[in-house]
């Protein structure tokens, strides 16, 4: 194929509030050359997701999310509890979309009600068979 996923598109009615609060959960940065409807963020620079991941870019709307999401990000930190905590002070709640109790992530939205989740760490022998 000669073509590769260049940006991720949400929605959002506060595009340039909701691109701040990815940029702090993911530590990415905002494009300097967006503009009030249109904000893009991507990885820093050097950094590992450079290059490889797509950009996500958030898009103005006039109306509120009123669904469950049919695309979600799944995040995979070292620190699940931790993360969750972290996200918690940014803005993001936790959520029941009927996932159970018994599941090993954490389903979050963000501050305009988008759905992600915060999988478990990966074990030491998980790591090391990847």
């Amino acid at each position: 194929m000669n073509f590769r996923i260049e940006n991720i598109s949400v929605d959002s009615t506060s595009p340039f509030e909701t691109a701040q609060f990815w940029a702090e959960v993911l530590g990415w940065q905002i494009a300097e050359d967006g503009d009030d409807d249109e904000i893009a963020l991507q990885p820093v620079p050097g950094s590992p997701e450079d290059g490889v991941l797509p950009d996500i870019l958030f898009l103005r709307v006039p109306e509120t999310k009123t669904v469950k999401n049919r695309l979600h990000l799944d995040l995979r930190p070292t620190d699940q509890a931790a993360e969750v905590a972290r996200l918690e002070t940014l803005g993001a709640t936790r959520v029941d979309i009927g996932q159970g109790g018994d599941v090993t992530w954490v389903v979050m939205a963000d501050p305009e009600g988008n759905e992600f989740c915060i999988l478990r760490a990966l074990t030491d022998a998980e790591r090391a068979a990847r």
